[in-house]
């Protein structure tokens, strides 16, 4: 789920800097309503020098219609370089995995079958046999939701942020993106779950998945436009060298002699070789390079029913234990 970017706004800002410096041991004082004196020391005044040195300054925070140049050591503005070391510098390192049981309205006696049957059917439609062998018992389902930044290198550079959740089978599940913001949690179940234990190699396989689904129409779009410049910029030099080679040509034909002949020969496979590296050099110039920014990594556990089942799929009968979660109306297998 792609989150809607927040608007500039410098007395947000100007929040967000003071607590943030403070929490890195900076003084703040609010000398205007946007203005902002720091005094940093260490691991705070790094955002200005690598040596962590002493630093004092005042911070100005330009209105959003603000058209004057800026100081981006003295003055926050829309994509001020600032703003992202600051935010960069309060990221944990390494990134903590939080966890977190969510409430729900379980039924006493599990889902109704004749309901439980009916959402396999639409979620799996080459079902042709299903049955419930056992009542459902109580489970937990438990799901990675990560809030991850994504920065676009192209020649237009682009950031977005997304809120992903996959289940740890890898499924994606988009509804617990959307409705994250609005979960309740619940800590005595939280207490009592059996958590399972983190696979960091097969869980950052499942969220490049669902980050690479996320951006994929913003990339497409990126794509496109990165296609039609370096067309442009090939086409330009295959016309530079293919004149630049038929003058050659033409030179060497006009004359005679055997050491004309040679030096254009010469001067051919060397035009032929720059030609080569320009084209491969425009090539690398146009790569697009994805970089995520794991922010966020959270564990989450929410109350789900266990199902004993036989069903016969695609004419292969099998029996399964799937879990099914209310909060979705969705079997995960």
């Amino acid at each position: 789920m792609k989150l809607d970017r927040l608007a500039y706004d410098p007395g947000a800002l100007v929040n967000f800097y003071e607590a943030g410096l403070a929490a890195l041991g900076a003084l703040c004082e609010r000398t205007w309503h946007d203005r902002l004196e720091i005094v940093a020391e260490g691991g705070a005044a790094k955002l200005w020098n690598p040596e962590g040195a002493l630093h004092e300054v005042e911070l100005a925070f330009a209105p959003a219609d603000a058209t004057a140049a800026r100081d981006a050591v003295r003055e926050v503005f829309p994509g001020c370089p600032l703003t992202f070391r600051l935010a960069e510098t309060l990221r944990p390192s390494p990134l903590p995995l939080e966890r977190v049981a969510l409430a729900g309205d379980l039924e006493a006696h599990g889902p109704d079958p004749a309901v439980a049957e009916k959402l396999w059917r639409r979620q799996f439609p080459d079902t042709t046999r299903w049955r419930l062998r056992t009542a459902f018992k109580r489970d937990l389902h438990f799901s990675l939701v990560a809030l991850a930044r994504c920065e676009i290198q192209a020649i237009d550079q682009h950031w977005s942020l997304h809120r992903l959740a996959v289940s740890l089978d890898g499924e994606p599940d988009d509804s617990l993106a959307r409705e994250f913001s609005f979960a309740r949690s619940d800590p005595e179940l939280g207490a009592a779950a059996t958590w399972p234990t983190p696979e960091p190699a097969r869980w950052q396989t499942f969220l490049s998945a669902a980050l690479e689904t996320d951006v994929a129409a913003e990339l497409a779009a990126v794509r496109a436009r990165q296609e039609s410049y370096l067309r442009r910029e090939l086409d330009r030099i295959d016309a530079y060298f293919a004149n630049y080679e038929e003058e050659l040509t033409a030179r060497a034909n006009r004359n005679a002699s055997q050491n004309a002949k040679v030096r254009a020969t010469d001067r051919l496979a060397a035009a032929k070789a720059e030609h080569a590296r320009r084209r491969t050099d425009q090539v690398a110039r146009h790569e697009i390079r994805i970089q995520p920014h794991l922010d966020a990594l959270m564990l989450v556990a929410e109350p789900a029913w266990r199902g004993s089942l036989e069903v016969e799929r695609a004419h292969v009968p099998r029996a399964m234990e799937p879990l099914f979660v209310p909060r979705a109306r969705k079997w995960f297998v």
